[in-house]
């Protein structure tokens, strides 16, 4: 069938994120509540929202509002009725009983629950009704996390659930798992048995907070905030809520009842207000001396609260095997908490799904997972696993594993979905060549580099495995978050604080020798990004000669937030691109004053609607819904570009003194306004100096290797300038800038 028209019932959180989304993919939605000013204030909320829940806001007005009383009628119009209302089962069937008797033969209709099962919601429902009634669970915010459980029992035409998945899938750019009607669905249930182990086996080993963080986070491959982090994220009060439902809903003898009970320090904290990042604090505080804020963590057997600690466990990226290995507390405790989530995710199969596959993959898109419980089997070892393992007695997976010793038991990933995606692609690869920052997934006829490191901060390693990659046709793509958040700061400052400037200067030429070499290579270079593409990060996209883009994208150059300038050939690109306009060919100052604007201020996009204005992204860059998408738009792009000839180089005739005068006019008002203060003069300066040609007139050309010369010099000036060096101290401590 086709899903032409959607009408949300319900326009609080969920309801309005479902509805931006549909608007997103250019899908007609109507977003129905009590009154109609409930939905037009949601409305708003949703043109207002950061991050944006639109792509595009000039489309704000697809989305129609109305009330249930007075504007009912659009739902016979329907081919897909969301309830997203409150958890409220009366609420919910009276809603039904008014959908059914309106809607059209054959529509969907479904609620997005997270936790009442189908069985209850449709007790009400005859069995034709109950045909084609669902779950269709998305995980908030809606437009970010890409998982949407599609809950099914025994009553639902199947076609039609296909039909269901397939739409959210191919529209709406989600991965769409279908499940089976049991407590917590797929992912919240074993997200949440997670973080509940994590947490218990902490208070059992008396680990601090910080220890425990430190270990179930990115050395695990899960998210930086650790256990206690995400309890304060989502919130203490609303956990307690969730652990009741599972108590509730669950067998006396399931393993989620003995980590879900109470834990009095826990009830403290919610009697006294301390129910996360939304009321006083949490298991994590900011506790505010002397005007200074000083982050405070809670001590599990006191709770008094005191500075935090840093935990260094020496592991920069995901190593299960690393991590478990360890003969201290650290190793006792990953081991214990790794084990467990593998036995519990096991015995769920085939109760909530037979394709154990597809668990690991709601674990990757709706908890933001490396790998899930089924991948962290297979990266430990059929053998290791057993060797270690206590019992699994009634375990009828890990039963069956422990006779046939299958260490290639996995198959093949992401069976959910029919697409080519670079998960399913990489085991095929001919070769793998690994450093400590990218892994090389070599093709018969191109090749994938994927970096590794925190947030893909770029390094050394990063751009030889881009170097040694040009040989066939490449693409730079990565199944983590994030495509790259810029150079690796950290590894600079290292060189800084040792005084060894030399070594600073011979890694940013390096970095432009990279870029460099990937837009003048005779095969086509293509990068894919989602997520953070930012400084550095953007500076390897520019400088590919393809790109094929997720739609959840925070693009743009923002080295002058850190009182630096972009120095891998970022200033040049994106004076390139602007000198492109009708404008530039009338005014030889136009193109330079435009990214002056644009590097000055740091601006970012959060779309490729965005991005475009801004040159950051060209209007033939491809744009995808689906982050799954990404391999088969740029294998598309290879396979279409085999005669593919490298561009010709920039040249660049820009006015020198009198331009760069101009630039610092604009400096001086905003330094008057106290918009700047004194360093960001200092930077400002340095790129106006760039933009403008430095030492040149209209007259002369400038190459594209002086023009690096440029970016080069002013970033040094720049790094060695103590101000600079604050800046960036100040931003990898708090992760936020500081003017100076």
């Amino acid at each position: 069938m086709n899903i032409k028209k959607v009408v949300i019932i319900g326009s609080g959180t969920m309801g309005s994120g479902i509805a931006a989304h549909l608007c997103n993919a250019n899908v007609p939605v109507t977003l129905l509540d009590l009154k109609t000013e409930i939905s037009e204030k949601a409305r708003d909320r949703i043109y207002k929202s950061r991050p944006p829940l639109l792509i595009d806001k000039s489309k704000i007005e697809n989305i129609k509002v109305g009330n249930i009383n007075d504007n009912f009628d659009v739902v016979k119009e329907a081919d897909w009725i969301v309830e997203a209302v409150v958890e409220r089962i009366d609420i919910k069937h009276n809603i039904y009983e008014k959908i059914f008797k309106n809607r059209k033969d054959g529509a969907i209709v479904s609620s997005n629950t997270s936790s009442i099962p189908i069985k209850v919601l449709s007790e009400k429902l005859t069995n034709e009704e109950k045909k084609d009634f669902c779950i269709t669970h998305f995980f908030n915010p809606v437009r970010y996390m890409g998982l949407l459980e599609i809950v099914k029992n025994e009553n639902n035409d199947l076609n039609k659930i296909n039909s269901l998945k397939n739409f959210c899938e191919e529209e709406l750019g989600k991965g769409a798992i279908i499940c089976n009607d049991t407590p917590g669905f797929l992912g919240n249930r074993i997200g949440v048995y997670a973080m509940q182990v994590a947490m218990t086996e902490a208070f059992k080993m008396k680990l601090s907070i910080e220890e425990a963080d430190a270990v179930f986070g990115r050395p695990m491959g899960v998210p930086k905030t650790g256990v206690f982090g995400l309890y304060d994220l989502i919130g203490i009060d609303l956990m307690a809520d969730v652990l009741k439902s599972f108590i509730k809903e669950l067998p006396e003898n399931d393993p989620f009842q003995p980590v879900a009970k109470n834990i009095p320090l826990i009830n403290k904290l919610i009697e006294t207000g301390y129910t996360g990042r939304k009321g006083k604090g949490g298991f994590y505080r900011m506790n505010k001396n002397n005007n200074q804020k000083i982050l405070e963590a809670i001590n599990l057997d006191t709770g008094e609260y005191s500075p935090t600690q840093k935990i260094d466990l020496k592991i920069e990226i995901t190593d299960i095997n690393n991590l478990i290995s360890r003969k201290d507390k650290y190793g006792e405790y990953a081991w214990s908490v790794i084990s467990k989530i593998i036995k519990y995710a096991s015995s769920l199969v085939p109760g909530i799904t037979d394709k154990f596959n597809d668990i690991d993959e709601a674990m990757r898109l709706g908890f933001n997972w490396a790998m899930g419980p089924f991948e962290m089997l297979k990266e430990i070892g059929v053998k290791n696993f057993f060797d270690r393992i206590d019992e699994f007695k009634g375990n009828k997976f890990l039963e069956d594993l422990s006779i046939s010793k299958n260490e290639n038991f996995y198959g093949e990933r992401q069976l959910y979905t029919k697409i080519e995606t670079l998960g399913k692609i990489k085991p095929s690869a001919l070769k793998l060549e690994k450093n400590k920052s990218a892994v090389t997934h070599r093709f018969k006829d191109f090749n994938i580099v994927e970096f590794t490191t925190k947030a893909n901060a770029l390094d050394y390693d990063s751009m030889d495995a881009l170097k040694a990659a040009t040989d066939k046709p490449l693409i730079i793509m990565n199944e983590s978050m994030q495509f790259s958040a810029g150079v690796n700061l950290t590894y600079t400052m290292n060189f800084v604080d040792k005084s060894d400037l030399k070594s600073v200067e011979k890694f940013i030429k390096y970095f432009q020798d990279t870029c460099k070499e990937l837009k003048y290579s005779k095969h086509p270079v293509v990068s894919a990004p989602s997520g953070l593409t930012l400084g550095g990060g953007f500076e390897v996209l520019v400088q590919s000669n393809f790109v094929a883009s997720h739609t959840n994208i925070v693009i743009g150059l923002v080295e002058t937030i850190v009182g630096l300038i972009p120095a891998g050939g970022g200033c040049k690109e994106m004076l390139w691109r602007w000198s492109q306009t009708d404008e530039a060919s009338k005014d030889p100052d136009y193109a330079p004053l435009k990214v002056f604007d644009i590097i000055g201020y740091a601006k970012t996009a959060t779309s490729p609607v965005e991005a475009e204005p801004l040159k950051y992204l060209k209007p033939e860059d491809k744009k995808i819904m689906n982050r799954n998408s990404l391999f088969s738009a740029s294998k598309n792009l290879l396979d279409e570009n085999k005669n593919f000839t490298p561009p010709a180089e920039c040249k660049f005739k820009l006015a020198g003194k009198p331009l760069k005068e101009k630039m610092v006019k604009v400096l001086e008002k905003l330094y008057n306004e106290k918009v700047i203060l004194d360093h960001g003069m200092v930077v400002g300066t340095e790129l106006a100096n760039v933009l403008s040609g430095g030492d040149t007139t209209l007259d002369k050309t400038i190459s594209e290797d002086e023009f690096f010369k440029l970016e080069l010099d002013a970033f040094m000036r720049l790094i060695e300038n103590k101000k600079t060096q604050e800046r960036i101290k100040h931003t990898l401590a708090t992760g936020k800038p500081l003017v100076n």
